[in-house]
């Protein structure tokens, strides 16, 4: 999940249970099991629509409630585990940030500090998005797709949120037009933003499988990775990086999944090479959408490899 993009099966497997495991994990608890038909279908590629489920069971409702009262403990528990863990979280230690950060945002080149936008809290969602690259990641999309509505309430809430890449700024215009987005998203290309925060890495890295991934020495199969970045900045101005979190962490942040995992055939994920191979941009979905169950996960192609060059800036 890139996330959680999430990113990959490695960094979701890096990251704890997989998604396809839990699908996989759930199908157990139902008694039942999840597959794929493939009739009517060539080869691995299959429409979502014709994936079927066998179980849960059917009971009456006075069974039903029992087990759903059940299950309510186990999710109260959670909420209050997922509380004090947030809590936590914003103890950690702070670090004040010395390097001198400037990107290349529509209104100038900015600092770091000047991202805040008059507050005292940022953050940062590194999006996949490099150099020369056609279009962002789809996995990264997936969750910008969320932020818009999210920017104006958390900016009553002294949070202002920003997205950064290493692509060009008009390489991120061109895209952000096309999907119709509004939040902020700046261009990190001309500094060591993104390298120091460990979401680029070169070929060398990519090759070799060196670079620091999820705070792990583990590298990442593609150049750029996702994660989210926070920051405060306090009343003299200076700077400080308080939390970041890389690979399943930006899981929370996709709705979608949300939604997903409170249906019976959950995310549906199992037996998918890359997880979210089934994510597009939201403007690819038509109706010739396919799945191709043994799809790795591909970074977006570059200007010369691809045949539908990006629009005039």
């Amino acid at each position: 999940m890139c996330p959680a993009c999430i990113t990959s099966s490695t960094t979701l497997l890096a990251g704890g249970l997989s998604a396809g495991g839990l699908v996989a994990f759930l199908a157990t608890a139902f008694g039942g099991r999840v597959r794929a038909s493939t009739s009517g279908q060539a080869g691995n590629a299959e429409p979502r629509s014709e994936h079927t489920m066998e179980g849960p069971a059917i009971v009456t409702h006075d069974k039903w409630l029992t087990a759903r009262i059940a299950l309510l403990e186990k999710e109260k528990a959670l909420t209050r585990a997922r509380d004090a863990l947030a809590a936590e979280r914003r103890q950690l230690p702070m670090v004040k940030v010395e390097k001198r950060y400037v990107f290349d945002t529509p209104d100038g080149p900015r600092t770091l500090a000047e991202l805040f936008d008059g507050r005292n809290q940022l953050v940062v969602y590194h999006f996949m998005f490099a150099p020369g690259w056609v279009e962002g990641c789809p996995s990264c999309s997936l969750l910008g797709d969320h932020l818009d509505p999210s920017a104006v309430h958390l900016a009553q809430r002294d949070v202002t949120v920003a997205v950064v890449s290493r692509a060009t700024l008009p390489e991120i215009n061109r895209f952000k037009r096309r999907m119709g987005w509004q939040f902020t998203w700046v261009s990190s290309h001309a500094s060591d933003f993104n390298r120091d925060f460990h979401v680029s890495f070169t070929p060398d890295d990519v090759a070799s499988g060196r670079g620091i991934y999820n705070f792990r020495e583990q590298g990442f199969p593609a150049e750029e990775a996702p994660g989210f970045s926070v920051f405060f900045k306090d009343d003299a101005g200076q700077v400080y990086h308080t939390y970041s979190t890389y690979a399943r962490g930006g899981e929370p942040f996709i709705g979608v999944y949300t939604f997903l995992d409170m249906v019976p055939k959950g995310r549906d994920e199992d037996g998918l090479a890359f997880t979210m191979s089934w994510v597009r941009h939201h403007d690819r979905y038509d109706e010739s959408y396919r799945v191709d169950r043994s799809r790795q996960y591909a970074q977006p192609a570059a200007k010369a490899d691809c045949c539908d060059p990006l629009q005039p800036a």
